[in-house]
C-alpha cells in the first residue's frame, strides 16, 4: 500500500512544472544527506578515494549535491513515466542526436554509465529507437509494473533478467536492436577485471568489451545531464569508440572506466556515488567503507 501511495504521488508530481519537481526533490535530498548516514558515508568515502586533492569541506559539498540530484531524479520519473510525448521532446534537448543511421547500420551498444539521470537516457532513445537491456525485476509488484511499462510505452523495449545471461542480448541485437547498457556497478570479482578507476582499482565488468567482440558492434557512449536553471535535461550521444575493444579486453575495460571518470569530473554531482563501487576488493585488500 505504500509503494502505490508513493506512486500516486509521484503521479500527481508530473503535472506539475519541473522546476517545482526540482525544487521539491533538492530539499528532499537535503533531508537525506542529514539523515541517511550510511549512504552518506558511503558517498564521502567514494568521493575520498576518487578526489583526495579535494577539501573535506568540498567533498561534503559536492556529496549533498549528489543526494540532491538523486532524490531530483527519482521525483521526475513521473513525467519519464507519464507526461506526454511532447512534453518529453521539450525538456529533453539531444545532442547531436540519437544515431538512427549508426544504429541501422551494425550492431550497437548505447553505454551508459549511472549518472542519476540515466533513465532520461533511456527515454531518449526510446522515443526514436527500440532498444534492448538488462533489467533487475523489483522486489514490489506494483512498482516492477509501472516502471516496465514507462520504460518501454513509446516504442518496444526488450528487458532481459541479469539471471537470463547474454545470450537473449545477443540475439536481440543480431535483430537490429540498440544494447542499452549500464556498464559501472560493482557485481562482484565474476566478469570483472580489477582496473582503475579515478585513484583506487575497481572490478569493472568486461562485457562491453566482450560483446562488442563477439558481435562486431559499435560502442556509443551516451550521457544524460542537468540542464541550468531547471530547464530540463541534455542527452549528449559521443562519437562511437574507434579499434574498440581491440586485441586486449583488460586495456579495453580500462579505457571504458577512463571515459567515466572523465565525464564524472566533469558533473561530479550526478555520478552515482552513493553505489559501493569499490566494495569488491583484489584479493588481500581490505574493505574501504
Amino acid at each position: 500500500m505504500t509503494m502505490r501511495i508513493m506512486l500516486g504521488f509521484l503521479w500527481l508530481l508530473h503535472w506539475l512544472p519541473l522546476s517545482f519537481i526540482a525544487r521539491l526533490g533538492e530539499a528532499v535530498g537535503s533531508f537525506l544527506y542529514a539523515y541517511k548516514k550510511k549512504r552518506r558515508h558511503i558517498t564521502l568515502t567514494n568521493l575520498r578515494l576518487c578526489f583526495p586533492e579535494w577539501s573535506e569541506e568540498k567533498r561534503e559539498a559536492v556529496a549533498k549535491q549528489h543526494f540532491q540530484a538523486y532524490a531530483r531524479s527519482v521525483l521526475e520519473r513521473g513525467i519519464l513515466w507519464w507526461a506526454s510525448e511532447a512534453r518529453l521532446r521539450r525538456l529533453i534537448r539531444i545532442e547531436p542526436g540519437v544515431p538512427l543511421e549508426q544504429i541501422a547500420a551494425s550492431p550497437t551498444i548505447l553505454l551508459c554509465p549511472h549518472f542519476v539521470g540515466l533513465d532520461v537516457a533511456g527515454v531518449a532513445v526510446m522515443l526514436e529507437s527500440p532498444l534492448c537491456s538488462i533489467y533487475t525485476r523489483q522486489l514490489n509488484d506494483a512498482f516492477d509494473k509501472v516502471l516496465r511499462r514507462g520504460r518501454s510505452r513509446f516504442r518496444p523495449v526488450k528487458l532481459f533478467s541479469r539471471e537470463e545471461g547474454v545470450k537473449p542480448i545477443l540475439r536481440a541485437m543480431r535483430e537490429g536492436l540498440p544494447y542499452f547498457m549500464l556498464p559501472d556497478m560493482d557485481f562482484g570479482a565474476r566478469d570483472a577485471a580489477f582496473v582503475p578507476f579515478f585513484n583506487t582499482t575497481a572490478a569493472t565488468l568486461t562485457a562491453p568489451a566482450r560483446i562488442a567482440a563477439a558481435t562486431g558492434a559499435k560502442v556509443i557512449p551516451v550521457i544524460a545531464t542537468y540542464l541550468p536553471n531547471y530547464a530540463g535535461w541534455v542527452v549528449r550521444f559521443y562519437p562511437a569508440w574507434e579499434d574498440y575493444p581491440g586485441d586486449d579486453l583488460i586495456e579495453a575495460t580500462r579505457r571504458m572506466n577512463r571515459f567515466i571518470e572523465e565525464r564524472a569530473r566533469e558533473t561530479p554531482a550526478e555520478y552515482f556515488w552513493t553505489h559501493k563501487r569499490f566494495k569488491t576488493r583484489p584479493p588481500g585488500e581490505d574493505s574501504v567503507y
